[in-house]
């Protein structure tokens, strides 16, 4: 086999300190306020790279209260983690990345609860060959993510922490509690792990499906809580979607012309349906087996125009749309398909407009 043409591929997904770094370096170097042990700038500028700030140039990226965003940074001040829960496609994943981007420059620093079923995951673990010739010592303590976070004064991400067996609960609790690792393999002083300034934790855990173990209820005591919600504005989830669809298709390579008004049709949909309650107030049925956030409304847009980059002319379409739509709300409940038909005629067929019209003209994808 020739080894003579190689190609460099490009990062499937960059973090956010690299996508957003030009900000970063522009807020930091603008930065007048006061910046906490540890963190890379004021609490007010991680607020501004966050929720974005016109004047400055800087990108809104997280749609949310913005009092909320501020009592997150701030427990993050605390020596109290902080742990946000939520409904799936929330952006809980999203808002802890872009935070620990701001304050410690590096959002790399993740667990994963689920995979997550032993202490030398959690905390660290040995390097056989070091171990072999040297016996314990610090060099060959192989550090997880979070005791990283420790000893280089790092925010860690804790995703699905509530997926994270109970006694690995607990033993995250001491290290918020006591900020020490004693490693009692490595004598004297090595064996002792201090958590240096701008150490902290931001965990997540999704408040639907949370897994096979209970959240540990003194861990919960010792972070601060906040819950998130779904974009409660229309036009303002509407907009999200845009921005994030043409983010994805730019990723891909591909150049789709996406018309607002199907766009529109997609994110109404997924927000009726999830809420309930169409936007004039009347009741619908919520589907049982799909989540319908509106991180799920930019996957179905974006494969939809994958689908038009690839088999369409370029232009996504209404039934390249509803393909994908539908098969996103119909996933393992049988009666969603009923409580889907039921919602095409009782909110879609009265509705005017073309993109409404071309969306009612196409039920019978739902069978």
């Amino acid at each position: 086999m020739s080894t003579g043409n190689r190609y460099e591929k490009a990062a499937q997904r960059e973090p956010a300190e690299v996508v957003f770094s030009g900000e970063l370096d522009k807020l930091a170097a603008m930065d007048l306020g006061p910046v906490p042990p540890g963190w890379r700038m004021s609490p007010r500028a991680v607020e501004k790279f966050v929720m974005g700030d016109d004047k400055l140039g800087i990108e809104r990226k997280f749609v949310a209260d913005r009092a909320m965003v501020i009592r997150i940074i701030i427990s993050l001040c605390t020596n109290r983690g902080c742990l946000l829960v939520g409904e799936p496609g929330t952006a809980k994943s999203w808002l802890s990345e872009l935070l620990t981007a701001a304050i410690s420059g590096n959002s790399t620093l993740a667990l994963q609860g689920g995979a997550i079923t032993q202490a030398n995951q959690l905390l660290y673990g040995w390097n056989e060959a070091i171990l072999a010739a040297k016996g314990p010592c610090i060099e060959a303590l192989v550090p997880s993510p979070l005791m990283r976070g420790m000893m280089e004064g790092r925010l860690v991400r804790f995703e699905e922490i509530a997926r994270c067996p109970q006694a690995l609960q607990d033993a995250v609790l001491s290290v918020l509690s006591d900020r020490v690792v004693v490693v009692p393999e490595i004598p004297g002083d090595d064996g002792v792990i201090l958590a240096r300034e701008g150490f902290n934790l931001i965990a997540t855990s999704n408040s639907v499906d949370a897994g096979v173990h209970e959240m540990s209820a003194a861990l919960k005591r010792r972070m601060d809580f906040e819950e998130i919600r779904p974009i409660r504005n229309l036009p303002d989830e509407i907009g999200v979607v845009l921005r994030e669809v043409n983010k994805a298709n730019t990723r891909a390579g591909i150049r789709v012309d996406l018309d607002e008004a199907v766009i529109e049709v997609l994110v109404t949909m997924f927000h009726e349906l999830r809420n309930g309650q169409t936007v004039d107030g009347r009741s619908t049925d919520r589907l049982a087996g799909a989540a319908l956030s509106t991180a799920e409304a930019v996957s179905v847009a974006h494969a939809a125009s994958l689908n038009a980059w690839y088999y369409g002319g370029g232009s996504m379409t209404m039934e390249q749309l509803m393909h994908h739509i539908v098969g996103s709300a119909l996933k393992d409940h049988p009666d969603d398909r009923r409580r889907l038909k039921h919602y095409f005629e009782t909110a879609i067929a009265p509705r005017t407009g073309s993109a409404w019209a071309q969306a009612w003209a196409l039920r019978s994808l739902i069978h």
